[in-house]
């Protein structure tokens, strides 16, 4: 995606006679940043084997955070294979639901083999990056046929992370304890060699509070699973993993950073206040982007689009008055009107933006995709924004 704020040439030109956004204008552009912001993601596109009941879609929905199976478009691939997308396009999951080893594992191969040969002339986000092959501690035996399954895999040039599921766990004194018999079997499967490292991941999606279990492992898993993907794909894999916001943070504050130098540059020549919306395409992109990082659906791109235009549509809005006048306060004799917005000021105003809407963005992330929709088209959204405007002001 391109680093300029503004709308393409190829774009009708959202802004008025004088320059400056109306809400209309802003909305387009919301638009199209967002839909720019998402291709530039690409897509994560992830295989998951396992013998029936394994747990495979109990573990796809407790990392990615909803039912891809159910909200995303399934295809036939090949027999006994399906490939699902997620509605916001960055995540693709290739499902063998219901397959046992034996014949129904040699035609999924057969097929997979022939989608791998025909994705290697395509372009890296159309192919297959990861393979998670799943099993249950509990069958405390690794058959022949999976062995030879997970061996196909691998010569097919996919990378394997082998993930024993439903393993029951506790915390003592702030350290997992695993059940002794899933240790041993772990260890078994070590020794077979398998993969690169021999690694096994211990993984239970679910706590019970009745047993006493807890979950842990997911982090785990998807630092495995950014190990062997490409550089091309983990900006899509952090848009669609919900288990570790860190690396979303991380992600959205280079992007904070990036908006705000172009921001400085805007002010590099001192602009009246009144002209603050020079600063919002620069800052519509910013937003647009932070929102695809936290993956927050493309499909309620107009929710967010709504939401941002309350934000920043006219002018110096109240985000961008009340942001300055804090950076006013630090300069002598500092007056509001007929003030000037600096270099400096403008950054530090699109840094605050930037930092406001990546933590609405962790909070959207806690609700329901129901909840998600009401929250964004409501007032709510402005009111939370301002709060956590002034919070990171208060902390400055």
């Amino acid at each position: 995606m391109s680093d300029k704020g503004s709308a393409s040439d190829s774009s009708p030109d959202p802004r008025g006679v004088e320059g400056v956004l109306d809400a209309a204008g802003v909305s387009r552009l919301f638009d199209k940043e967002f839909t720019d912001a998402y291709q530039s993601l690409g897509c994560f596109n992830l295989a998951v084997f396992g013998k029936t009941g394994s747990g495979k879609s109990t573990l796809i929905n407790a990392i990615f955070g909803e039912s891809v199976a159910k909200t995303g478009i399934g295809t036939p691939v090949t027999k006994g294979l399906n490939y699902h997308k997620h509605p916001g396009g960055f995540l693709g999951i290739y499902d063998s639901e219901g397959f046992e080893t034996g014949t129904s594992g040699n035609a999924i191969l057969a097929g997979l083999e022939k989608i791998v040969a025909r994705q290697s002339k395509d372009p890296m986000d159309q192919r297959i990056h990861a393979v998670w092959y799943v099993f249950r501690w509990s069958d405390r035996r690794f058959e022949s046929a999976q062995i030879s399954f997970v061996k196909a895999i691998q010569e097919m040039g996919l990378p394997v992370v082998m993930v024993m599921s439903q393993v029951p766990a506790h915390m003592d004194q702030g350290e997992i304890i695993i059940h002794p018999e899933a240790t041993e079997f772990m260890a078994y499967i070590q020794s077979l060699k398998l993969t690169p490292g021999n690694a096994v991941l211990a993984t239970n999606a679910l706590s019970d509070s009745f047993t006493g279990t807890i979950a842990f492992g997911l982090t785990e898993l998807i630092d495995a699973t950014y190990e062997v993907v490409p550089e091309a794909v983990a900006s899509a894999l952090t848009a669609a993993q919900r288990v570790d916001v860190r690396r979303k943070k991380d992600s959205a504050a280079a992007v904070i950073k990036q908006a705000a130098l172009v921001a400085s540059g805007i002010g590099a020549v001192p602009i009246p206040i009144a002209d603050a919306a020079l600063l919002v395409p620069n800052q519509i992109s910013m937003i647009a982007r932070i929102s695809a990082i936290y993956g927050l659906s493309h499909s309620r791109s107009r929710a967010l689009s709504i939401a941002g235009g309350a934000i920043l549509t006219g002018g110096a809005t109240q985000a961008g008055r009340y942001a300055v006048t804090q950076a006013l306060r630090f300069v002598p004799g500092g007056q509001l009107a007929g003030a000037a917005i600096s270099a400096a000021v403008a950054g530090a105003l699109t840094r605050a933006i930037g930092i406001a809407w990546a933590r609405v963005c962790e909070f959207v992330l806690t609700l329901d995709p129901a909840e998600q929709e009401r929250f964004l088209t409501g007032p709510q959204v402005k009111s939370e924004f301002m709060k956590y405007l002034k919070d990171n002001q208060k902390r400055d």
